[in-house]
């Protein structure tokens, strides 16, 4: 058995446990209490942006980015009122900040675009686009890459660096598309009968606006053959219904009508060689 002397027991109390104590209990009310009004700061924030034309995205990344920031602020009160050198502690914070973004260098490129693409918002959610060489409908715009589904459904993850740094073409953005088609006649048939068959049927698909006028006009003389470029205006969501209805019905009226296509040929002549 240990002979403890109660004035040594009382020193030691009074010294270190009872300072302590009061410094821990002093800490962990600051944490708790700094972290419940980071959380409540945050919330309102967010309640704030949602109210605005930010994409849901970006408010979801500032509440968080708010949050983070804050909960460093309340760690570092805690420590401070616990003595530790907080200089020393937001010194070797920065030094890991920095080894850290060397590190996932390629990391914060995409997440510098991300915060972009939230920012500037080149497309959305549910938007077709073609981006970093790949076309489909956006589902998700993340922090470090966007996920896309493609018409055949696969769905293609880019990183968010690829995208801002190409061309983006966004097929959704405005509410109406030209269709360009071009329809091939033969050099014997008569292209007043072909625009006349073409004018009919553009003027009976009810889908195709009247304004801007659609366009029926000799493009190209071919090699062999005469191009019609045919350019209608249509509903943004009824492009690609309106351009497949429209070849088939103009190359039913076609045949209708002995216009004919060309397509390549070759003539071989064949010379039998003389008797020796």
């Amino acid at each position: 058995m240990f002979d403890i002397d109660k004035a040594e027991l009382l020193a030691f109390y009074t010294k270190f446990v009872e300072p302590w104590s009061v410094k821990i209990l002093i800490a962990l009310v600051i944490f708790i209490i700094g972290q419940l009004i980071a959380k409540i700061i945050a919330g309102v924030l967010g309640k704030v942006l949602r109210h605005t034309k930010l994409d849901k995205i970006l408010v979801e990344f500032i509440q968080s980015l708010v949050n983070a920031l804050l909960l460093i602020f309340v760690i570092v009160a805690a420590l401070d009122q616990l003595g530790v050198n907080t200089n020393s502690v937001i010194a070797v914070l920065g030094a890991a900040g920095l080894a850290i973004g060397l590190a996932l260098q390629g990391s914060l490129q995409n997440f510098a675009a991300g915060f972009m693409l939230l920012i500037f918002r080149p497309f959305k959610g549910g938007d077709f686009v073609e981006a970093a060489g790949t076309a489909g409908v956006i589902e998700k715009i993340g922090i470090f890459s966007t996920t896309l589904h493609t018409g055949d459904n696969k769905e293609v993850i880019i990183p968010n660096s690829a995208i801002y740094s190409s061309n983006i073409i966004n097929y959704s953005k405005r509410p109406t598309r030209r269709i360009d088609m071009i329809f091939s006649i033969g050099y014997e048939d008569n292209i007043r009968t072909a625009r006349d068959v073409i004018a009919n049927i553009l003027r009976d698909e009810p889908r195709i606006l009247p304004e801007p006028e659609p366009l029926i006009a000799v493009g190209e003389l071919g090699a062999s053959s005469v191009n019609l470029f045919v350019r209608p205006w249509v509903k943004t969501d009824d492009y690609w219904d309106v351009k497949f209805a429209l070849t088939e019905k103009i190359k039913l009226a076609f045949d209708e009508n002995g216009i004919t296509i060309p397509f390549p040929q070759m003539d071989i002549r064949w010379t039998k060689p003389p008797v020796a």
